[in-house]
């Protein structure tokens, strides 16, 4: 998996320019979708990932890219899920360069306005 570029509301994965949310779940691409986290908006002025989420936990790391990390309980369940798992709460930047050096045992949840 290639970052060619990531700017303030787009990345660019592979030559194709995304310009919403990504899911990363083991070499695949999909758009992030909100709307059961949508209710924790009000609080968090943004919205938060939440476990409600299709999170892609089958992997040794969780990188989730951007500043609003897991409403609610997603840490534990992210231990529940597999003891085994890294998590790792970053700004995308640093997830990115993250993802990068083990992408084969990485999935990550990318925000592109963070």
């Amino acid at each position: 998996m290639r970052f060619k570029a990531f700017s303030f509301g787009s990345i660019c994965i592979d030559g194709a320019t995304y310009e919403y949310d990504v899911v990363i779940d083991r070499d695949r691409i999909r758009k992030r979708r909100k709307k059961p986290s949508k209710r924790f908006r009000d609080k968090f002025g943004h919205t938060p990932l939440s476990i409600e989420e299709e999170i892609p936990w089958k992997c040794r790391q969780l990188v989730i890219g951007g500043r609003w990390g897991l409403a609610g309980h997603g840490r534990g369940e992210a231990r529940s899920a597999s003891p085994q798992i890294r998590l790792a709460i970053l700004p995308t930047t640093e997830a990115i360069k993250t993802l990068q050096k083990n992408p084969e045992e990485t999935n990550a949840v990318l925000h592109v306005t963070c």
